[in-house]
C-alpha cells in the first residue's frame, strides 16, 4: 500500500506487534494502520524511508532519572543520544506537522536541570517553530525534603514550519473547555447585552491540570512512569485530523496509540522493553475493540475537598505555621 492511498474511513481494526528480533522489515510496518515495533528506536529509524511520514510525533522520552527501564548516563551523553534520534525524526515529519516532546526534570545530587531548557537548542537547530510550552500540572508525586516538591512537567510543541505563511494543523474548537463565566455579556458596543464568550467554550490555555497515572488510576499498568491518555488525547485532537499518522518513538505502554485510535488516527510506536510492548499492544487492541478503560482529557479533576480525608484531625494546626 502506498502512503498516499490511505483512506481515513477504512482504518484497520487490528493492532500489530512487530519484533525487530524476528527480522521483520519496516516494509511490513508501512502496511499497517496500528503497529508497535519492539526494538531500539535507532534500529527502526534506519529501516524507515527517509521521507516525510508522520503528521504528529509525540513522546515522553526517558528522563535519565534512574527508572528501571533506563540506563543512567551523564546529562551530556543523554542529550547527545536524544539529539541523534531527533535528527532522524525531523526529516520524517511532514511539513506543517507537529512534534510534541514531553519532558520532566533531570536530578543529580539534589540539583535539577529542567529538560525542556536543555532540549530547546536541539529543536532550534532544526528550524522548528515553538508554538507552546505547555505546563502539565498534576497533583501527586514524590515529596522533596530539600526543595519544593515538583508537581509539573512540560510539553514542548513545535511545528515544522519556517514562516507565518506556512500552514499547520491546529483544531481549537474540538478541545475547548467550559468557560469560567459563560453568562458574561458585552457591557457596551454594538454587541451590548449579548453573550461575550464562545458558545463552544474557552481555549484550554497552556497550563493543563490532568491527573498523572498513580495508585488506583483507571489506566494504571506495570509501567512506573505511564503517560496519561488524556494528555496526549488533547494533542492528538488539536494537532491532527482523522486518518493522520501519529508516531511515538518511546511508546511505553502505548498511551499515545490509545489516544490516536480513540479518534481514528493511525499509530506507529516503538518500544524496547518486551513487557511494556506486550501491554501496549494489548491496550491498543482493546481501544480498537472499544473496551479500553481510560480517563478522557475533558473529565473534571476530582475536588479533594469533598473527601472526608481533607478534614484536619482535631488539634491539627493548618494555619499560621512559622
Amino acid at each position: 500500500m502506498k502512503l498516499n492511498e490511505f483512506k481515513p474511513l477504512e482504518l484497520a481494526s487490528t493492532a500489530h506487534h512487530l519484533r525487530a528480533s524476528k527480522l521483520q522489515g519496516a516494509s511490513e510496518l508501512l502496511t499497517h494502520d496500528y503497529a508497535l515495533w519492539q526494538g531500539k528506536i535507532e534500529g527502526l529509524l534506519k529501516l524507515l524511508p527517509n521521507i516525510p511520514l508522520f503528521d504528529l510525533v509525540v513522546s515522553s522520552p526517558p528522563y535519565n532519572i534512574g527508572k528501571e527501564y533506563e540506563i543512567p548516563q551523564t546529562l551530556e551523553k543523554y542529550l547527545q543520544w536524544q539529539e541523534q534520534i531527533i535528527d532522524e525524526l525531523v526529516p520524517r515529519l511532514k511539513p506543517g506537522g507537529s512534534l510534541c516532546w514531553q519532558v520532566g526534570t533531570y536530578v543529580d545530587d539534589n540539583q535539577i536541570w529542567p529538560l525542556d531548557i536543555e532540549f530547546a537548542p536541539i529543536f532550534k537547530r532544526h528550524g522548528l517553530q515553538l508554538r507552546n510550552r505547555i505546563v502539565w500540572h498534576f497533583g501527586h508525586g514524590l515529596h522533596a525534603q530539600k526543595r519544593f516538591s515538583g508537581r509539573y512537567e512540560v510539553v514542548l510543541w513545535y511545528t515544522k514550519t519556517q514562516s507565518s505563511k506556512d500552514k499547520y494543523t491546529f483544531n481549537l474548537d474540538i478541545v475547548r473547555v467550559p468557560a469560567k463565566y459563560p453568562g458574561k455579556k458585552h457591557f457596551k458596543g454594538p454587541n451590548q447585552g449579548e453573550f461575550s464568550g464562545n458558545p463552544l467554550g474557552k481555549n484550554p490555555e497552556d497550563v493543563w491540570n490532568i491527573p498523572n497515572v498513580k495508585g488506583n488510576h483507571v489506566e494504571k499498568t506495570d509501567h512506573p512512569c505511564q503517560f496519561p491518555v488524556g494528555l496526549i488525547e488533547r494533542l492528538v485532537l488539536s494537532l491532527t485530523n482523522p486518518g493522520d499518522l501519529v508516531f511515538d518513538p518511546f511508546a511505553g505502554v502505548a498511551s499515545a496509540g490509545v489516544a490516536a485510535a480513540l479518534h481514528a488516527r493511525r499509530f506507529w510506536g516503538c518500544e524496547l522493553n518486551s513487557g511494556y510492548a506486550k501491554t501496549g499492544h494489548k491496550r491498543l487492541q482493546e481501544t480498537l475493540d472499544g473496551t479500553i478503560r481510560y480517563r478522557p482529557h475533558n473529565k473534571p479533576v476530582y475536588d479533594h475537598t469533598q473527601s472526608s480525608l481533607s478534614r484536619a484531625p482535631e488539634g491539627y494546626k493548618t494555619e499560621g505555621r512559622e
